[in-house]
């Protein structure tokens, strides 16, 4: 039977995007798949969702906490969101064929082997906590690393779970806990007060006499007071009444919510209630949905999992009616695959007898396919976040000091729209001209595998170059447009 479990840690650290990327690099292992990833400057803290296997799913977070450790020092962090290690909290949650009860035993061996590999001591939280006062996240992370360095040799309350009384000097503590899903919704105020965003976070957070399984805070996001919420259990406390709670909250002081974020990934069933809630469907039932009709009607002729599983996700966010993701994002999708087919062919005939003469030739080929592949998969994401650093550019102009500041705003973030897709677009021609001269020396009865790598290349460039394009429409540094259409005009 497989055993699934969500891993969502959290890492303090939201604004350089090359140690997001190299933890999670160090959390890929067979067996864990990444299904999101959010940053954020403002709170610089990076949200990142996984799931897989028990065993493995373990490792990936054990190997995550490491590197955390290795590139962020607490000493130097600044952010809005409170904070107490370099990997700040570390949930598991139960999917399929596993308990909670296996999830806390889980936190235990994970926060037990982060204390033994890296001397970071560990606490532990919601359903693996060990007392009822350490339940709550907000009061172990109580005075954030620098209170908790301070008084933990001292105070007998602040003692881990695992590991001697002392932080760790650069990465802090780290939370390890087993929950229930949670749903990290944000509201942002149309105003940049941010204590009006207190006052209603404290209105509707359980603590403070509000709404049950609600958490939350008020920061000053993005020139914005936002209400940062937690919704730990969204079956009994609906994401749809936790927003009315808040615009009502925001009326008594005059402001209105601007718009919603959710922070990481939301299950399907929290977003069907929002539906019935908000458009007032009479005799409304999940069935009515037509993909649960189809899940439901097809049964066990429809396969579970498999190939189809792992690229659904993508394709059905491409057709989703929102700018991101988009052509951009395809195109370095459509490179990326390109490299995988050309990495297959030439792996499944180096080594073999007819082709030792071109051993050399097949490993250089395989050793820059691979790093390739891997920038391109990066650049998926990263497309997609630089058409919305465009339009948040543009939104942020409107309320700069000057004209002039605001202009400059929106130059950058269109000159990084425009690098990002120049990058697929070469790496794409590189992939290409690689796959041409793995065509007379790998086995023929791969070539259709061949050719479609190489019409895959094809249409990245292309797609990738009409981004490029696109862009450099809208800026009004001549002397990087001229520059960027130079190292255009090379590729077919």
């Amino acid at each position: 039977m497989s055993t699934l479990v969500e891993c969502v840690p959290n890492f303090s650290e939201g604004r350089d995007k090359a140690k997001v990327d190299a933890i999670i690099d160090a959390m890929k292992m067979p067996g864990v798949y990444l299904l999101d990833r959010e940053s954020d400057s403002d709170h610089n803290r990076s949200v990142i969702t996984l799931v897989g296997e028990r065993e493995a799913i373990q490792e990936a977070a054990i190997r995550g906490v490491g590197k955390a450790a290795e590139l962020i020092d607490l000493n130097v962090h600044t952010g809005a969101h409170p904070r107490m290690g370099a990997a700040d909290v570390v949930p598991f949650i139960p999917i399929d064929g596993v308990t909670i009860e296996d999830c806390i035993a889980m936190a235990n061996h994970v926060g037990e082997q982060i204390w033994k590999s890296y001397q970071i001591p560990v606490y532990l939280y919601e359903s693996a906590a060990r007392t009822p006062e350490r339940q709550g996240l907000e009061n172990i992370r109580r005075g954030q690393f620098e209170g908790i360095r301070a008084d933990i040799a001292t105070n007998p309350a602040r003692r881990p779970d695992f590991g001697e009384p002392r932080v760790h000097p650069t990465a802090g503590a780290t939370v390890v806990g087993a929950r229930k899903f949670l749903i990290a919704y944000n509201v942002f105020l149309n105003t940049p007060d941010v204590e009006i965003a207190k006052k209603i976070a404290k209105a509707v957070r359980f603590s403070n006499g509000g709404m049950r399984f609600v958490k939350g805070a008020g920061f000053l996001v993005r020139g914005l007071a936002q209400v940062s919420m937690n919704l730990t259990d969204f079956e009994q406390t609906p994401v749809h009444r936790v927003f009315e709670m808040v615009k009502r909250e925001a009326a008594r002081y005059g402001v209105t919510p601007l718009s919603s974020e959710i922070v990481g990934l939301i299950p399907k069933k929290a977003l069907e209630q929002a539906a019935e809630w908000f458009l007032q469907v009479e005799n409304f039932d999940s069935s009515l949905i037509l993909e649960n009709r189809l899940a439901a009607v097809m049964g066990g002729k429809m396969a579970v999992g498999g190939l189809r599983a792992g690229v659904e996700p993508f394709v059905e966010q491409l057709a989703a009616p929102t700018a991101t993701p988009g052509g951009g994002s395809a195109s370095a999708a459509a490179a990326a695959m390109a490299a995988g087919l050309a990495v297959m062919v030439a792996s499944m005939s180096r080594g073999k007898k007819a082709y030792l003469q071109y051993e050399a030739q097949l490993s250089a080929a395989i050793a820059r396919l691979n790093p390739l592949r891997e920038e391109l998969k990066a650049a998926v994401d990263a497309d997609a976040e630089s058409y919305n650093s465009v339009m948040k550019a543009y939104k942020q102009a409107k309320t700069a000091a000057d004209e002039k500041s605001g202009e400059a705003m929106i130059e950058a973030a269109l000159k990084e729209a425009t690098t990002i897709p120049l990058s697929v677009a070469e790496k794409s021609h590189e992939i290409a001209q690689i796959v041409r001269l793995l065509d007379p020396i790998t086995n023929p009865n791969m070539k259709s595998d061949l050719t479609t790598a190489l019409a895959l290349a094809g249409a990245a460039i292309a797609g990738a170059l009409a981004n490029v394009e696109i862009n450099l429409g809208s800026l009004k540094d001549q002397a990087f447009a001229t520059a960027v259409r130079r190292r255009t005009a090379s590729l077919p």
